[in-house]
């Protein structure tokens, strides 16, 4: 019998991971938006060599503002005009996480702000399948299989959620997973977009929402009560209804509601210190969260203005909060339990991917 593996960023790379929170416009290479930059003509980027491209990113992004990080996405969003450049985006992103041991990913990108080439929403949804289809295809023949579930997200501050909805389910055979909806949270409520979600629920289709990041509890609210979400993007504020007692913490009616229905977090910790949601690392609930037996799940948000991966994320993790194997194993069957995919496949995943992968590395 051999000990447990050391905990190490190398080590954990060889774990698998799910990941159900990845923006397919937040994991460019910086290299590739060079390029894709060139293609198309898009002469606003802020620097010309990948390292300090890459770099610029990440300090734009560290700004501790939620709307300042967003703006970022001008750059990216800009160089994904085209059935080209969806391809790649989406080719590269899959390789990218199946070489850094991830297993099973749901990747989430707007349609509609991909158009101005001329392109439909159809069209868009086409090409950027066709590019994860072709990464997948690349990573199992690298020897590192990942299924990549792509999910639809509507702009909060727009108007077309109803629309976007409508493509999920037209495409939610061939690849589409489920529908979301991002963007500045305060002042577009989830409930702007009734329709859209009462148009998903009659469908029986799947939908998450980013609730509880950058404002409260009435986010996070909305999006179950009115909206009946299956999972909340982020919802780490669901804190601001868990409160200190001479007993322990206490849980509000919220609070409580979200852990007693299972309902999952998509916690993405090093994007919640960026985005201001939390002021450090040491200071992020994800720990709490976890002792209290939330459904708590390690996701990247936006793998290139965080600078991060999966494996880096854990690792973070790990030397914060001291968690071994066990706790990364637990954290990854959580997210593969909430995969918008079809039960034998979560579980064909958990008992033939996920659990041999760990019990390898427990020892």
């Amino acid at each position: 019998m051999t000990g447990p593996t050391p905990l190490t960023l190398a080590s954990i790379r060889q774990a698998p991971k799910a990941v159900l929170h990845d923006h397919l416009d937040g994991g460019l290479r910086p290299a590739t938006v060079l390029e894709l930059a060139n293609a198309c003509g898009y002469d606003q980027l802020p620097a010309g060599d990948a390292e300090t491209l890459g770099n610029w990113f990440r300090d734009a992004a560290d700004s501790g503002s939620l709307e300042r990080y967003l703006e970022t996405f001008a750059h990216t969003v800009a160089v994904m005009q085209t059935p080209e450049g969806l391809r790649r985006v989406a080719r590269e992103c899959a390789e990218d996480l199946a070489a850094d041991g991830v297993v099973y990913a749901e990747v989430r990108f707007a349609p509609e702000q991909h158009l101005e080439a001329g392109l439909t929403l159809d069209e868009v949804v086409e090409h950027t399948l066709a590019g994860f289809r072709e990464g997948e295809a690349n990573a199992a023949a690298a020897g590192t299989p990942i299924v990549v579930v792509c999910l639809l997200t509507a702009m909060r501050h727009a108007a077309r959620s109803r629309d976007i909805a409508e493509l999920t389910v037209r495409w939610r055979d061939r690849g589409v997973g489920g529908f979301d909806i991002a963007g500045a949270e305060a002042g577009y409520p989830p409930s702007r977009h009734l329709d859209a979600f009462e148009y998903l629920r009659s469908a029986h289709a799947h939908f998450t929402i980013h609730a509880g990041e950058a404002f409260g509890l009435p986010s996070i609210h909305e999006a179950i009560a009115f909206c009946g979400c299956e999972r909340l993007g982020h919802g780490v504020r669901i804190t601001d209804d868990i409160t200190d007692s001479a007993d322990g913490p206490k849980l509000g009616i919220v609070a409580n509601y979200v852990r007693d229905m299972r309902i999952p977090l998509e916690l993405c910790p090093s994007s919640n210190v960026q985005t201001g949601a939390v002021p450090s690392l040491d200071k992020h609930p994800f720990d709490l969260l976890a002792r209290l037996r939330f459904r708590v799940t390690v996701n990247t948000d936006n793998r290139l203005m965080s600078d991060t991966s999966m494996s880096e994320e854990m690792l973070k993790l790990v030397q914060t909060f001291g968690y071994g194997w066990s706790d990364l194993e637990r954290f990854t069957i959580n997210a593969m339990k909430s995969a918008f995919i079809p039960f034998p496949d979560r579980l064909r995943l958990i008992d033939e991917v996920i659990k041999p992968g760990y019990a390898v590395l427990i020892g």
